[in-house]
């Protein structure tokens, strides 16, 4: 008696779940059915901002539904990336950011979200190597140079950091330690600013991604002597690697995209799909013009991604003391 009751509430549940599975699988096939909302945690004008809204347009060409642009700025980008950890898993409202995301929850005493917990990973769109430029008056030429120098002023170079638990912060401490250094990081509200006392004299030194440093590089304001990938860059090919001075040094800020916790499989797939194919397009040509490297790969490529590198961030957050202002 007790099986012929439980049989039809089993049919009964695995009609339930087909209609869960075909409702997901149409809804995967519609997808994007309306404007999709894009959050960038930073103010326009900005490399995670220029990077962003090249592809968001290039994901609205290839859907033919509008991805908008809606920057929250504000607290380092956590007040951002909490609105999207608290909208809704369905695909219509997504995060754009760079490797910050990940490491600024780490120098706080408390963060609104846990970034493994509460966003499901879609895509690794790029990486963005760094620059490491000094003030065009300083007789240092090279990594080698650079390091002679500070070795024999300790505590008296300054390098600047345009925010904290940035790439650029990090790596900066990075090279601190890497070369045995003893130089001061001094902070500032952004990139342009360290710009302006880079040039002026006021700092020595800034590591800053090679998109915002090669205007000031081209027109000689500023003297880049290194970028911190692996290889030499197509954009700067006369600029050697720190590799090359000081082995195993490489350092990247990267951009990626998020949706919420919980996004639909079919959904985030989707949108890895596009997203590569965004990166095959003519916005790969764009990209590598800025000195970008780009990196399609599946979703979970990009979360196996994401784990190693706040694993090697969380480290040296902990051994610089690296704490939000």
């Amino acid at each position: 008696m007790l099986s012929k009751m439980l049989f039809p509430r089993m049919l009964r549940c695995a009609a339930g779940a087909l209609l869960l599975c075909a409702a997901a699988v149409a809804s995967a096939q519609t997808y994007p059915s309306k404007a999709v909302r894009v959050i960038i945690p930073f103010p326009p004008g900005g490399p995670t901002d220029t990077v962003g809204r090249m592809l968001a347009q290039k994901l609205a060409e290839q859907t033919g539904q509008s991805f908008i642009v809606d920057n929250r700025p504000g607290g380092q980008g956590i007040i951002g990336a909490d609105a999207v950890a608290k909208g809704a898993a369905d695909g219509y409202t997504l995060l754009f950011s760079a490797s910050t995301f990940t490491t600024t929850p780490m120098t706080l005493k408390s963060s609104p979200y846990d970034v493994s917990r509460d966003f499901t990973p879609v895509a690794l769109v790029g990486k963005g190597p760094l620059a490491v430029s000094v003030n065009r008056n300083l007789p240092i030429r090279s990594v080698k140079d650079l390091i002679d120098y500070a070795q024999a002023r300790p505590g008296k170079m300054s390098f600047a950091i345009g925010s904290q638990a940035s790439a650029g912060h990090l790596s900066t401490e990075m090279l601190k330690r890497a070369g045995k250094l003893d130089y001061l990081v001094v902070p500032y509200k952004g990139s342009a600013p360290a710009y302006q006392d880079l040039i002026g004299g006021a700092i020595d030194g800034f590591i800053d991604p090679v998109l915002g440093a090669l205007t000031y590089h081209k027109s000689g304001m500023v003297r880049v002597v290194a970028v911190t990938s692996r290889d030499r860059l197509p954009s700067m090919p006369d600029v050697p690697t720190v590799g090359e001075t000081v082995p195993g040094y490489e350092f990247y800020s990267w951009y990626g995209l998020w949706g919420p916790a919980r996004l639909p499989a079919e959904v985030t797939r989707r949108l890895n799909a596009e997203v590569n194919k965004a990166l095959a397009s003519d916005l790969r040509a764009r990209l590598a013009e800025q000195g970008y490297l780009l990196s399609p790969g599946t979703p979970e490529d990009f979360a196996r991604f994401e784990k190693e590198d706040m694993a090697r961030s969380a480290k040296i957050v902990a051994q610089a003391k690296i704490r939000a202002e």
